[in-house]
């Protein structure tokens, strides 16, 4: 796209890299004439300002010349004081070499001039700064004369050597960019000759012995620095030719393009692979000099370009000077002529500010642009991202703790080649090293079952009482009478209390006082008898009356109505189940003691009301009941009860001791819920202490029950998943899957468990081309299915975008990544996915996708050993300098369709068509040919299926059977005739499906005699 231009029939020189703005001086070409006729010269300098979206560009300074300028060169001679800005040499007739201050002219000051010398016998036409003393300037001219100028003492040149011979002009002189003693010369006739300066002659020559290159350019590589490209100006040889002086006896390669001679060459010294050429066929063709290919190409133009050159300073902006008197800049990232336009249009309409330039306060109408037929206004940009805007080096991180990084591996001092062999690595980072070891100690003790001694460990280490506590009440629940020991936990045991009921005091008394005895059982005696005999109407009486008409309830009720609630209750034990319960009932109703509800509650086995009423801090107490009365069916369920109370209406200590009561009922997602509330699980150490209560527990109700447990709640399945994923991060993808259930409701649950599912010996390397190629790694998951996608390649080919096919060597062996896997990963996969173990045996794709690659292929330089990989070619995504993604993409579950046979009659078919392209693919050894048979075995499955269906004629039949005879005859130029003569008699969307490649499958067996 063309940024700025100018009006001047002159020859051009950007400023110095380091020179800021950027500057462009011109000169008056020689041996060319304006349309004024004029022989005046002028030098000038204008600023190429990139901001201002006009093509004007602002002239920064003007000075006449007495002589008008075959070649102009800015260099940085004189820039280590602050106001300099370089020198400028100018080449003119009569062996004129002028040097220029930049800053005396942009300065307007005066004697800009500060060095003219006339040492060349002819006109200066090749001139050239050293890279790396900038105070050395070459210069060539008529007569095979070239001189080497000190810019210090510019009256005295020296001479590489000896004249060329025979004499002749010289037309380009260019200093090596890598080695600071080496000059080249081209002259005309098609020689180069290479100078070594140190020995003051000639090393090397170097010509075409066509005898038709016309010399017009050279350029050194900027890299390699045995390198160099000769343009010719002949019509009949219109090529530029790359030279390596190692092999000096032909060219490397040529670049064809140009119909006619080439006048100019400019290598980008920012990008090798970046050649300018102009030509006398009005094209200036932008080359990657390494592939020979054509990278950008201008829309052509009505005059030739002389003379193009790289603004050093922005690499992607090129000078074009044409002999039209035209300058033109331009930029190779592509760009819009139609926006340009419009700007321009937008520009000169609010200079009139939208109104009639006469002042009648009309509004301007709409500008109405003519259409130009034929015009190309879209420029496209390069066909590759030119080196300066490729990543050098990259990093991303990827799913399983994998660090995807790419870059150069270079030695110091190692030159640089045409290809550069980037490597991308994959290596696995770890960065929780602690919560790595607690996890590996909780999978170790849940694959061995020695939980009982991991719970033993954690009880010694805990640093806090509760801690302590959690997890003996975790232990009792793996071992034998746990109801016992979580009493004796709580803080009471039968043993000490019977040590207390039976103590040696009170058997003591009652020996000691055997009279005591004595008198109490005659009184008791005498009582008795007595009160047989009672028939009186007190109290007494009246309860004896009633016993000895064997009325309980009545004597019961006088007993109640005398407070006398010993005897009521003998009396009520006598007289059956249901009175005992009524005056139970009656008794707890009327006594009113600390121990009443204690009491009530055991005689009437009413434990809810214990955990609903009782004091909150005496938890420990109702848990005790629970544990010594209740049943085990309303056990878990009235644990729940207490917990749920303690979270509810206790402090933040109550609430902790909650969890206690859910360890106590086995329920796992209460004590995940309560833990959450109470604790901060945010981080990797606070969430491996709740996944190893969790397991434990979890583990401890599979003991007890049998049985797996349920299925994980959303807050437990949360927090699973949020481990499983935190372990895939740190690598450990197998200990990720054991933690997760193959079966689950909760959608967060099923992502990460067929994230998992992939091949977790997978190693990978690649080795790529970043001349040809621009490859980003991108970890990509398919949600949704019974199969993983392990690995997605986002290609940016900036060429034809072509995928290749390659197969790997059986032994390949990829080279090491930057860094050791922290972890390794088990090697067997079996068993952790079934589903995914099927689809790769059998083979099979889901709808929507394509079976890619098979074991030790390869996908444009893309190396890997293992595994199959599902492609879906929506996801093949070519884009340029992109960043690396994470994606994600679900889909429902499939449905299992039931195939059926092909029909008996029709068998044959299948079975002779299948072995033809079995005995083609014995013997096909082109590469392409083989993909055709592959295709063939795709394609013919719609002729099964139509076959299964019964949709096809009976002259399709009839047809498909004389073709199925002729194959097994193999006579196939028969069976290509009734093929003919099929396709000719039916309806082409009835046969458009399969008989296309039944044509190509005939075709290939005659070929191949088969």
């Amino acid at each position: 796209m063309k940024l700025k231009e100018i009006e001047r029939t002159a020859v051009q020189a950007w400023s110095p890299s380091n020179h800021h703005p950027v500057y462009l001086a011109t000169g008056t070409s020689a041996q060319q004439l304006d349309a004024s006729f004029s022989t005046n010269a002028t030098l000038e300098i204008f600023e190429v300002d990139f901001r201002d979206p006009s093509l004007d560009m602002k002239q920064k300074g003007t000075l006449p010349a007495s002589n008008r300028f075959h070649k102009l060169i800015w260099g940085n001679f004189g820039n280590g004081s602050p106001e300099s800005s370089g020198v400028i040499i100018g080449g003119g007739d009569n062996g004129v070499l002028t040097m220029y201050s930049v800053h005396h002219i942009l300065a307007s000051k005066s004697e800009p001039v500060i060095g003219r010398t006339e040492k060349h016998s002819g006109p200066v036409r090749a001139l050239d700064f050293n890279p790396f003393q900038s105070n050395l300037l070459a210069s060539g001219a008529n007569d095979s004369e070239i001189f080497i100028w000190d810019l210090n003492n510019f009256s005295v040149p020296m001479t590489p050597g000896a004249k060329s011979q025979p004499h002749e002009d010289i037309s380009v002189v260019s200093w090596n960019r890598q080695v600071q003693h080496i000059l080249s010369s081209a002259h005309p006739s098609g020689k180069a000759v290479v100078w070594d300066l140190r020995k003051n002659e000639p090393i090397i020559k170097v010509s075409d012995h066509s005898n038709r290159m016309h010399c017009s350019g050279m350029a050194w590589h900027p890299e390699v620095a045995t390198q160099l490209v000769l343009s010719s100006e002949d019509d009949r040889l219109p090529v530029i030719q790359i030279w390596d002086l190692r092999f000096a006896t032909s060219p490397l390669s040529q670049l064809e393009g140009h119909t006619r001679g080439v006048l100019s060459v400019s290598w980008c010294q920012a990008d090798p692979e970046l050649l300018l050429s102009s030509a006398k066929d009005n094209r200036i063709l932008c080359w990657n000099p390494s592939m020979g290919e054509v990278v950008y190409e201008l829309p052509i133009r009505s005059q030739w370009c002389f003379d193009v050159q790289w603004c050093p300073r922005n690499p992607s902006v090129f000078s074009a000077a044409t002999f039209d008197g035209w300058i033109n800049i331009y930029s190779v990232m592509g760009g819009n002529l139609e926006a340009q336009q419009k700007t321009q249009a937008d520009k000169i309409s609010s200079s009139f500010n939208n109104l009639d330039p006469f002042g009648t306060g009309q509004i301007l109408p709409p500008l109405q642009v003519p259409e130009q037929v034929a015009q190309t206004t879209l420029i496209p940009p390069l066909k590759k991202p030119p080196k300066w805007i490729r990543r050098p080096v990259g990093v991303s991180f990827a799913f399983g703790g994998k660090l995807i990084s790419f870059g150069l591996a270079k030695a110091p001092g190692q030159q640089m080649q045409q290809t550069y062999p980037h490597q991308v690595f994959i290596s696995q980072v770890t960065t929780e090293t602690e919560f790595l070891l607690r996890s590996r100690e909780l999978q170790m003790a849940l694959q061995s079952g020695n939980l009982l001694d991991y719970c033993q460990g954690k009880i010694q280490t805990a640093k806090l009482p509760f801690d302590e506590n959690l997890w003996n009440f975790l232990k009792v629940n793996l071992e034998q009478e746990s109801r016992t020991k979580l009493l004796k936990l709580l803080g009471y045991s039968k043993e000490d209390l019977q040590k207390k009921v039976r103590g040696p005091s009170i058997r003591e008394k009652l020996l000691q006082d055997k009279s005591c005895c004595r008198r109490a059982v005659k009184s008791l005696l005498e009582m008795t008898e007595l009160t047989l005999l009672l028939t009186s109407v007190d109290t007494d009486g009246l309860i004896s009356q009633a016993l000895l008409l064997g009325n309980f309830e009545a004597a019961v009720e006088l007993c109640m109505r005398a407070e006398r609630f010993a005897d009521a209750i003998i009396l009520a034990i006598a007289g059956g189940e249901d009175l005992l319960k009524e005056t139970q009932k009656r008794y707890f109703a009327k006594r009113k003691t600390k121990l009443s509800l204690l009491l009530s509650s055991v005689v009437q086995q009413n434990w809810q009301d214990i955990v609903c009423t009782c004091d909150l801090q005496s938890w420990k107490e109702a848990l005790a009941i629970l544990l010594t009365y209740s049943k085990h069916e309303d056990y878990t369920h009235l644990c729940d009860m207490l917990g749920a109370r303690l979270e509810s209406e206790g402090d933040a200590a109550l609430s902790n001791d909650a969890c206690l009561c859910y360890i106590s009922s086995g329920n796992v997602e209460r004590l995940v819920e309560c833990w959450v509330k109470n604790h901060e699980t945010s981080s990797p150490l606070a969430l491996q202490d709740l996944i190893e209560k969790v397991m434990v527990l979890s583990r401890s109700i599979e003991i007890l029950q049998g049985t797996a447990g349920h299925a994980p709640g959303p807050v437990l399945a949360e927090r699973i998943t949020q481990y499983a994923s935190l372990l895939a991060s740190q690598g450990c993808l197998a200990a990720a899957m054991n933690y997760l259930p193959s079966s689950s409701k909760e959608v967060s649950e099923k992502q990460v468990v067929e994230s998992l599912c992939f091949d977790m010996n997978h190693d990978l390397r690649f080795h790529l081309n970043y001349g040809n190629l621009r490859v980003e790694v991108c970890w990509v998951f398919f949600l949704g299915h019974s199969f993983c996608l392990h690995l997605l390649f986002l290609c940016s080919a900036f060429g034809s975008g072509k995928m290749k096919r390659a197969i790997l060597p059986e032994k390949f062996t990829p080279p090491a990544p930057i860094t050791a896997p922290v972890m390794s990963l088990p090697t067997e996969t079996q068993g952790i996915h079934p589903q995914l173990s099927r689809l790769q045996e059998s083979g099979q794709s889901p709808p929507g996708y394509s079976l890619g690659f098979q074991r030790g292929e390869i996908l444009s330089g893309h190396s890997c050993r293992s595994g199959i990989y599902l492609l879906q070619p929506s996801m093949l995504l070519l884009h340029s300098f992109s960043c690396f993604s994470l994606c994600q993409y679900h889909q429902l579950p499939m449905e299992r369709v039931e195939r059926k046979e092909v029909p008996p009659e029709h068998q044959a078919l299948k079975a002779t068509f299948e072995e033809l392209v079995q005995r083609c693919s014995a013997v096909a050894t082109d590469p392409k040919t083989r993909r055709k048979l592959e295709d063939a075995l795709q394609r013919l499955e719609c002729l099964y299926e139509k076959l299964r269906e019964q949709t096809l004629s009976p002259t399709i039949l009839m047809g498909l059977h004389e073709i199925a005879h002729c194959v097994e005859a193999r006579n196939y130029q028969q069976g290509l005739l009734v093929h003919t003569q099929v396709v000719s008699s039916s309806s082409f969307s009835e046969v458009s499906g399969f008989m296309p490649i039944l044509k190509v499958l005939m075709t290939i067996a005659g070929k191949l005699n088969v």
